[in-house]
Formats: structure tokens, C-alpha cells, sequence
């Protein structure tokens, strides 16, 4: 395994809160968290990006914001307008989940279709014009593994391979499962290597961060973010 110190361990989190219920005040946790540990991301709905836009505004936290989560069950329109309106309110990077019922149906040039116009939303960022150049945004595309078969799995990986996502992710957390070595290892290998992946669900332990930062993940999306990480000081 590739030696990393815990602050660069740090910048492969996504410190996360996408509960519902999910109050100001939890908001405001949740950055105070990320702003401690100076973790990549805070991972949040969308509704919340202005919130916590304001509470990371002077430091290097980026704000990852979810669309049309945790189902995916949206139109490509509808996506698209969620994605615009959370980047113009602050958003760094988005994370989107695939329409499952065309992955279902094979309906591969929809699957497709959707991924290239939430990356090249992405692609064209925030910003521009008379306030100059643009600033790019992140893209993920969430599979939800846990409802796929790996053919299906495989399929997604070949279009992503084409589209160029900056990401790609296992799960949502939300699903009947969440990220396995065994999913990431498929997606590595089926995958361009210039598309990055991202696990997330179910994972709670320092053992668990290391196995999937030594299975090649570039990022790790989390709930547990602050209890590894004390963890993770203490061994170090």
C-alpha cells in the first residue's frame, strides 16, 4: 500500500450528511467537522449548499452536493436543473445518481445521454463571462451497485469510460448495500484510468477506509469521517 500521511488521507473524504432530517444546526456540525480534519469535501442534498456555502466561504472545504438522491428516479431535465442550481449556489462538485430503470431496461444511449449532459454541466462550471474564467465543477455518477448485476456494473463503466466523468461512485448509502472491494476492483478494472472512483456506504472503520484506499479509491464518502479519523491519530 502507497504510504500517505493523515492529512493527505483527509483530502479523500467526503464528510457526510444527507439524512433527511438533517437540521442547521447538523449543518453546521458538519462544517465544523471538515474545517477540523480539512477534509475534501462536506457531502450534503442540495437544498443545503447555500447553508453551508456561507460556513466554508474562507476555507479549503469544497461542497459536493447530491442530485436527484437517493433514487435517481428524475428526468435527465430535471437533473440537469438541480445540478445548474446548486452550482450557482456554491456547489464544488456533484454527485448524481443513474436512472435505474433504463440501466434496468438496457436502454444504454438514455443512460448514456444523462451522463453527458450532467458532466458537461459540470464541465462548464461556475463563473465566466465578465468575471472570467469559469470554474470547473466535479462530477460523479453514483451506480448504486448494491440493484446491479456486473454486467450491468461493467456496461456503466464502458459508457463512463467514453463520457469521462471525473468519478465514478458504488453507492448511495441508502440502498440495501454499500461499497465492497469486491465493486471497486470491477470498476477499476473496467474502467479508463483517468476516471476516478469514489466509494461510499457502510463505511465505519479505520479498517475498512485503509482496505478501500489500498483497493485504488481516490475518494471515500462517509458519515463516520470524524471517528476514523481520531482513530486513524491516535494509531499515527
Amino acid at each position: 500500500m502507497k504510504t500517505y500521511d493523515i492529512a493527505q488521507l483527509a483530502k479523500m473524504v467526503d464528510h457526510t450528511n444527507l439524512h433527511a432530517n438533517a437540521s442547521s444546526f447538523d449543518m453546521q456540525m458538519l462544517c465544523n467537522e471538515a474545517m477540523v480534519w480539512n477534509f475534501a469535501t462536506v457531502a450534503i442534498n442540495q437544498v443545503q449548499v447555500p447553508t453551508c456555502r456561507e460556513l466554508l466561504k474562507d476555507v479549503d472545504v469544497r461542497i459536493d452536493a447530491a442530485i436527484s438522491f437517493p433514487l435517481g428516479q428524475t428526468s435527465v431535465f430535471s437533473k440537469i436543473q438541480e445540478a445548474r442550481d446548486a452550482i450557482e449556489y456554491g456547489a464544488d462538485e456533484i454527485d448524481y445518481v443513474v436512472n435505474l430503470t433504463q440501466v434496468k431496461d438496457g436502454n444504454w444511449d438514455y443512460v448514456k445521454d444523462e451522463m453527458e449532459s450532467i458532466v458537461a454541466i459540470c464541465s462548464e462550471g461556475r463563473g465566466g463571462g465578465t468575471r472570467g474564467a469559469a470554474t470547473p465543477v466535479v462530477s460523479k455518477v453514483i451506480f448504486e451497485n448494491c440493484y446491479l448485476t456486473d454486467d450491468e456494473k461493467i456496461t456503466l463503466c464502458h459508457i463512463a469510460s467514453e463520457v469521462k466523468p471525473d468519478f465514478i461512485k458504488t453507492s448511495t448509502g441508502f440502498g440495501t448495500g454499500g461499497a465492497t472491494l469486491d465493486d471497486v476492483r470491477l470498476m477499476r478494472e473496467h474502467t479508463d484510468p483517468a476516471v476516478k472512483i469514489k466509494a461510499a456506504g457502510g463505511i465505519r472503520t479505520v479498517e475498512d477506509f485503509l482496505a478501500f484506499v489500498d483497493a485504488g479509491v481516490d475518494r471515500i464518502g462517509c458519515s463516520a469521517s470524524v471517528q476514523i479519523f481520531e482513530e486513524l491519530a491516535r494509531r499515527m
